[in-house]
């Protein structure tokens, strides 16, 4: 006779095992839906250097001088002129309606100027509502600007004249040198996309406890011990993710060949921190409401917002108090630090014990709450209330209006959906932005070697504290120390002055000086090379003057013997290069689609459940869709006037556009995820489904969608994939005409998608029913 297995933590694992081979929807959420966003994301990612920006030209002095400056624009490698255009009123169009993300300005009698030397302008126009892109056109247009202007010959003999050198700024990028964007974001990403879906496994494997298995059975097969039921229960889970953790690893370091500098020890442990800490947390979360669909959403508001207080977007140093505290209970922040200090800048092993300590004691912390309550909950005489209890049936409705009244009343009386589609985003809309409500870095610290200690870059030094972005906190006497300084994470660049830089100047010459930049975060990077820039031009311009007034005639004259052509770059729509004013209108849609999504179709699923084959029938009606598409639209509504209208002026965005255009994009908009989400509803048999295929879909899905990541460099593949969800167009369109003041004939190609996809997932959703409906009949004959 064959012996019981022994109670325990084996046991326990077993068990959890056997349960997920059976529960289909718990293996794909372990396996499928992280491999998928994996692929995704490694894809979306593939173009790793940003190329081929598409800029507009208006040539209004269409003369040899000007078409010299063309050419050089269009074989800069990092834009691409995709339109010519007639005057700056079509180059806008342009730059509204997407068509391209810069308008370069020539003005007329530009090559008579340039020959009387009277300082002419190149003006570039840059759409700063796409960050990421706007930056990237700007720097390029810069670059090809300033080497056509190099090149022009001098417009009479007066330009020989003799006269100060002027200051060279050399840019050393450090830790990421070619500005790998998948080395910067994929490395974060996909961790931060495994969190949530580790959070979420934890939490569906021991909420199914409370809802569809017997959470007395599950101690009693460990013997009654809550630490044995708790640890047996997630290892199954955390050996899985931890093989995923290597397939991060391989995806970033083999398949993009990025390098791998710090130590593979401290990092493979922090991971397994991260994992424990996560499982931890999303059981913690279901022992403590014991509802499986309450749980699971508590979890995702937590987790999904955890990459901007992560610190990689905006930094840590730049978040308000609140941003910050949150974001150390989170241990995401930690394992990011980790990774970031190791992985990318090959740090000692010893600057990470901080962090490692703090993830840690949070893996600690969570697993011993859960513990704690899972002791109570064992302790307890009485089971908790069974879920998901079977109402009577209503009968089906007979009409569109009644299909309407029908579903608001369903969803205000179930609390699951009410909260998914109603309260959530009022919840995002509070917390989400914390991180980014900074909006700029100010004052970021950086080291200074001067080796020339004369009146030239004691002024240097002077003028780079002065500036906005940057801040000196630190003097060395050599590179070394203030690279020691840098690897304590006291300053993020350092400025070196060679001895001898002012003699060279005064000679006549141009002097190198040398910025040293960490570029491990991007936008810590750009804020401090930009600092350092803005440093070095103004000290330029106080040399060529030679001591003249900067606005008299000698002060202008040296001005144009050093740089004949003066450049300007004019941000267009987010002229401060907010960073909540970028990242925020964009995610407050992707948002809305989430919440609709799940909570839409978590209402499918519940449908099946409780009433089952008929009651998907009477849902799937066309009149009932169409009637409950209105439903939704009304619930919608609150939710968008508060992230359309009501957020942007309390937290200062843009808001350009007009409500007619707003509200009639709008429609099309909710009524398309409301068809999506009851044609994939109907395919669900549980409430819980939803949540768990579509919560971890929103990172992959937002830098698909080409305002995190720029259309140009987004494959064809995953950018005619990312058309079938509503988001694409809806955010390319409602960003447009909120905060950039298109109109809706600047983005009817987006309207019209949203239509036709409003058209497709309607149908689809009466098909999808009727398939279903048939093989429930085939399989009962």
């Amino acid at each position: 006779m064959k012996r019981a297995p022994r109670p325990g933590m084996l046991l326990v694992a077993t068990r959890e095992l056997r349960w997920m081979w059976r529960d289909r929807v718990a293996a794909f959420l372990v396996l499928g839906v992280p491999l998928i966003a994996f692929c995704l994301l490694a894809i979306t990612f593939s173009n790793a250097v940003l190329r081929d920006l598409r800029v507009t030209i208006v040539d209004s002095d269409r003369s040899a001088t000007s078409m010299s400056f063309i050419q050089a624009i269009s074989s800069a490698p990092g834009v691409r002129v995709a339109d010519r255009s007639a005057d700056m009123t079509s180059a806008m169009h342009d730059v509204r309606s997407g068509k391209a993300l810069a308008a370069v300005y020539i003005p007329e009698n530009f090559e008579r100027d340039f020959m009387g030397r009277k300082r002419p302008q190149i003006i570039a126009f840059y759409n700063r509502q796409f960050l990421t892109a706007g930056n990237n056109v700007s720097s390029s247009l810069s670059s090809a600007i300033s080497a056509a202007t190099a090149r022009l010959p001098s417009p009479d003999a007066t330009a020989k004249t003799p006269g100060p050198g002027s200051l060279l700024l050399e840019e050393y990028v450090l830790t990421n040198p070619a500005l790998n964007f998948a080395q910067f974001l994929l490395r974060a990403i996909l961790p931060t996309v495994l969190h949530v879906i580790t959070a979420i496994a934890g939490g569906y494997a021991v909420g199914s406890e409370f809802s569809s298995r017997n959470h007395r059975v599950w101690l009693r097969s460990a013997g009654g011990s809550p630490i044995a039921a708790l640890v047996g229960k997630l290892a199954p889970y955390f050996l899985i993710f931890l093989v995923m953790m290597v397939v991060v690893a391989g995806i970033v370091h083999g398949l993009f060949q990025v390098p791998f500098r710090g130590d593979s020890i401290i990092v493979g442990a922090g991971a397994g921190l991260l994992i424990i800490a996560y499982l931890a947390l999303g059981a913690l979360l279901q022992l403590l409401v014991r509802n499986l669909s309450v749980g699971l959403s508590l979890t995702g508001i937590i987790c999904s917002p955890a990459f901007g207080f992560a610190g990689v977007g905006f930094p840590v140093l730049g978040m308000s108090e609140f941003a910050q505290s949150w974001g150390t209970v989170l241990p995401l922040r930690w394992y990011i630090q980790i990774l970031f200090d190791q992985a990318v800048r090959g740090l000692p092993a010893s600057i990470s014990v901080q962090p490692f300590m703090a993830l840690a004691a949070l893996a600690l912390f969570y697993l011993g709450l859960a513990w704690w309550r899972l002791s109570a909950i064992a302790r307890a005489r009485t089971s908790p209330r069974r879920q998901n209890v079977s109402p009577p049936t209503p009968p089906p409705p007979h009409g569109m209006g009644q299909a309407m009244v029908r579903e608001l009343g369903r969803v205000l009386n179930d609390s699951g959906a009410l909260g998914l589609i109603m309260l959530a985003p009022i919840i995002y809309g509070l917390f989400y932005p914390q991180p980014y409500l900074g909006q700029l870095l100010r004052g970021l610290p950086v080291s200074v070697v001067d080796q020339d200690n004369t009146d030239l870059s004691r002024a240097l030094v002077q003028t780079l504290n002065a500036d906005e972005a940057t801040r000196v906190v630190a003097r060395a006497n050599a590179v070394a120390d203030a690279q020691a300084q840098l690897d304590r994470r006291q300053v993020f660049g350092i400025l070196v002055i060679p001895e001898g830089t002012e003699r060279e100047v005064l000679k006549g010459n141009g002097a190198r000086i040398g910025a040293y930049v960490d570029s491990a975060y991007f936008l810590v990077y750009s804020r401090i090379w930009q600092g350092m820039s803005e440093a070095v031009a103004t000290v330029n311009e106080a040399v060529a003057a030679r001591g003249a007034r900067l606005d008299g005639s000698l002060a202008h004259a040296g001005i144009v013997r050093v740089q004949p052509v003066e450049a300007l770059n004019e941000p267009l729509f987010n002229p401060t290069g907010g960073y909540a004013s970028y990242v925020v209108p964009a995610a407050f849609l992707l948002i809305i689609q989430q919440t609709l999504l799940m909570g839409i179709a978590s209402i499918g699923g519940a449908t099946f459940y409780q009433s089952g084959p008929g009651g998907r029938k009477a849902r799937g009606a066309a009149f009932a869709i169409i009637g409950q598409a209105l439903a939704h639209l009304c619930l919608a509504s609150p939710g968008l006037l508060l992230y359309l209208v009501v957020l942007p002026h309390i937290y200062g965005f843009s808001t350009l556009g007009n409500f007619y255009d707003l509200v009639v994009f709008a429609i099309p908009f909710v009524l398309s995820i409301s068809f999506l989400a009851q044609f994939v509803g109907a395919w669900f048999k549980r409430r819980e489904t939803a949540v768990l295929l579509f919560i971890a879909t929103s990172l992959p899905l937002f830098f698909m969608v080409g305002v995190a990541w720029p259309t140009e460099a987004i494959p064809n593949v995953i950018r005619t994939f990312s058309w079938v969800f509503p988001s694409t167009s809806a955010i390319d369109g409602l960003v447009r005409i909120n905060q950039m003041g298109a109109s809706l004939g600047d983005v009817k190609q987006d309207w019209s998608t949203l239509w036709l996809l409003t058209c497709l997932y309607a149908v689809l959703a009466c098909i999808s029913t009727w398939i279903l409906n048939r093989r429930e009949k085939t399989s009962g004959q």
